[in-house]
């Protein structure tokens, strides 16, 4: 997976690439140390990428916005965000849909597109994720690059509902200023790779806060014993939620043993509940849509795990889809289908718990401090302070 960032230089774009994401997009694993690097204790087994990555056919591509400092200026900056791609089957994701399920804990959010999901039971293409603001262009360069790939001949794609997804980074960004393109979010969709996925202030997750400290972009996998069939379940979130005091790490009260200065106290609301969470669940487990709508009820447990109490004001929404049963979508009068049983899920839903509350936590060990829009400063979660509270509290796990 290849990460790039922008920087408007004397009047153009140029595209610079990250060494570090020329070492993922060869296999390389990120420089970064990830939770379980920290010693951070994790259940169950993941894949070899520990991402979403880790089901066979899933790629990601971000495309990272950052310019500018200091004051903001309504549609200059300073710009911390960018767009994140997620596609079911790589290239084949538009020809070959993908079964799948959705799910709203709490609605003060947005994914468009999920009406047609919930109806007909399959997500015809990638799931993309920016900032609140930048929905509708994301959307409408979705369908552009369906139709350009089509070549002369778009005739198949007179009718499209992308899947779009947002949470808030007005804190660090200037979101009014309308910085995400389309080429922005045909780049994401371009570089999409297999492997590790950066993570961190990459992408969609570039301005955003989590639990009170720095978010982002964070993935984790589960690989299922051979006697639960050996399947893979990945998860990739985009974290934008939680209040510091609310945090829990391997059960920890992280939040109130790591101070660090609130992001949002000069605003009224500035220590309730808020933000968004987004919450991509992949796997090649054969489920159907209703089972992937029941999987991505279980994204909740694993955010509670880690002390969300979804408030009022977040936006946690969920989707969760399964590459088995390729061709489920083609024309025809009968389609054969594989089905895992009910009474064989719970292993599914572990995972997905699992992978959900590791996922969050890569998101803020791999994110750095960033400052934005006014100066605002967010600071990540120091690592070595979380070393020692796991250790005081006897759950470092190594």
């Amino acid at each position: 997976m290849v990460d790039f960032k922008w920087w408007p230089r004397a009047g153009f774009l140029v595209l610079a690439a990250l060494a570090c994401a020329a070492a993922m997009a060869m296999g390389a694993p990120p420089e970064k140390p990830r939770a379980r690097d920290l010693g951070v204790p994790f259940d169950g087994t993941p894949g070899p990428n520990n991402a979403i990555t880790d089901v066979a056919g899933v790629t990601v591509g971000h495309t990272t916005l950052i310019s500018g400092s200091g004051k903001l200026q309504l549609g200059h900056g300073p710009v911390r965000t960018g767009v994140t791609a997620v596609l079911p089957r790589g290239p084949d994701s538009l020809s070959n849909p993908v079964f799948a399920g959705w799910f709203a804990q709490n609605g003060n959010g947005e994914m468009t597109g999920t009406a047609w999901v919930e109806e007909s039971g399959f997500l015809e293409g990638p799931v993309m994720i920016t900032n609140t603001h930048s929905v509708g262009v994301v959307r409408d360069a979705v369908i552009q690059w369906r139709v350009a790939r089509a070549g002369p001949d778009a005739t198949g794609f007179y009718w499209s509902l992308p899947v779009v997804a947002e949470t808030w980074d007005g804190w660090l960004n200037d979101i009014n200023g309308f910085h995400v393109k389309a080429e922005h979010a045909m780049h994401a969709l371009d570089t999409a790779r297999a492997g590790a996925v950066a993570e961190g202030n990459v992408g969609g997750g570039t301005g955003m806060i989590c639990n009170g400290y720095k978010g982002g972009i964070g993935s984790a996998s589960r690989r299922l014993q051979p006697k639960d069939g050996g399947y893979t379940v990945g998860v990739l979130v985009q974290c934008n939620y939680g209040t510091r005091d609310n945090l829990r790490i391997a059960g920890i009260p992280v939040g109130r043993e790591i101070p660090a200065p609130e992001p949002y106290v000069f605003l009224p609301w500035g220590l309730a509940e808020h933000g968004s969470i987004i919450v991509v669940v992949a796997t090649d487990a054969p489920l159907l849509a209703h089972q992937l709508k029941r999987v991505a009820h279980r994204v909740t447990l694993g955010l509670g795990r880690n002390g969300s109490i979804s408030g009022n004001d977040s936006g946690d929404i969920f989707i969760a889809f399964s590459t088995a049963n390729s061709g489920a979508a083609a024309p025809g009068p009968v389609v054969e289908l594989k089905m895992l049983p009910n009474d064989s899920l719970d292993p599914v839903f572990r995972a997905t718990v699992e992978a959900t509350e590791e996922a969050v936590v890569n998101a803020m060990v791999a994110a750095e401090d960033m400052t934005g829009v006014d100066d605002h400063r967010v600071i990540a979660l120091p690592h070595e302070a979380l070393r020692a509270v796991l250790k005081k509290y006897g759950r470092l796990a190594h």
